[in-house]
């Protein structure tokens, strides 16, 4: 464990934090394998935080290719409490424009190959996903958002897709018809896992496109998306550093409890070593064995 509270995780085109003074780069094993990266420990504004690049640096991962379980369980054993997502999205609203910013609160799946809880072997856990992100912490980053300056919209559905590949146009017509609000390739795992971990989690949506539904627009490709996520990223790493200065010590939303009311499995029952893999997780639930 470390004495880091808060974490930050960069989605494409946020490989690293401006003004971040590194102390260390710390590889974290996990029972879950590797994470994306190093774990980047440092000081942001004189706040201790660790920083993840999600794909890696230089962008070596592909969406279904990222260990989401190793990244959170890793910020759960360095200590961090709060982590603050960033991340590139296609937008499915005409109102939703490129540059602008998006806090959502509600995930919608569509992924198809990813492991996205830590249960299992031996101990199940059902937590409550009705409400996928730390209320308190989505509204700390809207606000923050605005007061960087940038056009922000609070509240929305993300829909999660598996990728790489973008959406076809008759997937993303049907997508607008279910009225989801943006698009993305990683966010929903990590809120999953981070609510497992009971790690209060926000994303920070930064629209690049319109997806391919927009006839008036070209269609999304990548050299597209990178360029308009070259510009939003300044603007993203404002943000984060005004959210950073804002938190609170103390947490005092659901996410710190998710798991009181979760654990279904007999205690005396859950196998020896699920026990161990999970006690950074579970351990302050279960009795004692001694």
């Amino acid at each position: 464990m470390s004495d880091v509270r808060i974490g930050v995780i960069g989605g494409s085109g946020l490989y690293h934090m401006e003004g971040l003074t590194v102390q260390e780069e710390r590889p974290v094993a996990t029972p879950f394998g590797e994470a994306s990266d190093a774990f980047i420990l440092g000081e942001l504004d004189g706040v201790r935080v660790a920083f993840l690049a999600r794909h890696g640096r230089g962008h070596r991962l592909l969406p279904s290719e990222v260990n989401f379980r190793a990244n959170i369980f890793g910020f759960k054993l360095l200590g961090v409490e709060r982590l603050l997502s960033v991340s590139a999205v296609g937008s499915m609203k005409v109102e939703y424009r490129p540059t602008d910013i998006v806090v959502p609160d509600q995930f919608f799946d569509r992924t198809r190959h990813r492991p996205d809880t830590f249960f299992g072997d031996g101990l199940v856990a059902h937590v409550s996903m009705a409400k996928p992100v730390c209320p308190d912490l989505s509204e700390i980053y809207y606000d923050c958002a605005k007061e960087a300056g940038a056009r922000s919209h609070r509240g929305g559905t993300y829909l999660c897709m598996e990728g790489p590949q973008f959406s076809t146009r008759a997937e993303s017509d049907i997508y607008r018809q279910w009225g989801v609000d943006i698009i993305g390739m990683t966010n929903l795992q990590e809120a999953k896992l981070a609510r497992e971990a009971e790690i209060c989690y926000s994303t920070l949506a930064m629209v690049t496109d319109y997806d391919c539904w927009h006839e008036e627009e070209d269609d999304v490709n990548g050299q597209a998306v990178m360029e308009v996520v070259q510009q939003n990223a300044a603007t993203a790493q404002d943000v984060v550093r005004r959210v950073i200065r804002r938190l609170p010590s103390e947490r005092t939303c659901v996410c710190a409890s998710a798991l009181q009311s979760a654990l279904i499995t007999e205690p005396a029952l859950i196998p020896a070593a699920t026990r161990e893999k999970l006690d950074p997780i579970v351990g302050k639930y279960l009795p004692s064995r001694d």
